[in-house]
C-alpha cells in the first residue's frame, strides 16, 4: 500500500531515459522547480478537482510532438498542444462580455458620480426644516457690541 505523503516529506521525481528535450528544457529552465510543479497542480485541482491522473492519461502519448510513439504521430486522443492552449471562442467571449460589462459598470458610475456641494449647504440641508431659522433675526446690538 502507498504511504500517504504528509506536509513538508520529501517526494522524489525521475525523468525517463526517453524523456522529450522540450519536457527536459522545461525543467531545466525553473529556478523553483517544486514551486513550478506546485502551480501545475493548483491549476489541475482548480480545473478538475482532486483525482488520479492516471485513470485520464494515455499510457502512449506525444502530446509535444517531438518524438513518435505511435505511427503518424500525434495519439488521435490528444489534441496537439497549440490546439489544447489556444483559447475557446467561447473562452474569448466570455472574456469579452466581462471586458464590456466592466467598462459599463465603470461607464455608470462616473455618469451617477455627483459633485459634493458646498459645505454650508451640506449643513442646512442637514438640518431638518423645522430647526432653520434667520440667523439675522437672532443677532441683536448686545452681541454687536462684545464683538468689538
Amino acid at each position: 500500500m502507498k504511504k500517504t505523503k504528509q506536509p513538508g516529506e520529501n517526494i522524489s521525481l525521475k525523468t525517463k531515459k526517453t524523456e522529450d528535450p522540450l519536457v527536459m528544457n522545461w525543467i531545466n529552465a525553473q529556478t523553483n522547480l517544486m514551486d513550478s510543479l506546485r502551480y501545475l497542480i493548483e491549476h489541475e485541482i482548480v480545473r478538475n478537482g482532486v483525482r488520479n491522473l492516471q485513470t485520464f492519461i494515455p499510457v502512449e502519448r506525444n502530446v509535444l510532438g517531438t518524438a513518435s510513439p505511435v505511427p503518424g504521430g500525434i495519439a488521435p486522443d490528444i489534441a496537439p498542444a497549440t490546439e489544447r492552449l489556444a483559447p475557446s471562442v467561447e473562452a474569448m467571449q466570455a472574456l469579452r462580455d466581462v471586458r464590456e460589462g466592466t467598462a459599463e459598470i465603470a461607464a455608470g458610475r462616473q455618469e451617477v458620480r455627483v459633485e459634493p456641494e458646498s459645505p454650508a449647504a451640506r449643513i442646512e440641508d442637514a438640518e431638518p426644516p423645522a430647526a432653520k431659522r434667520n440667523v439675522d433675526d437672532d443677532i441683536d446690538d448686545d452681541d454687536i457690541e462684545a464683538w468689538m
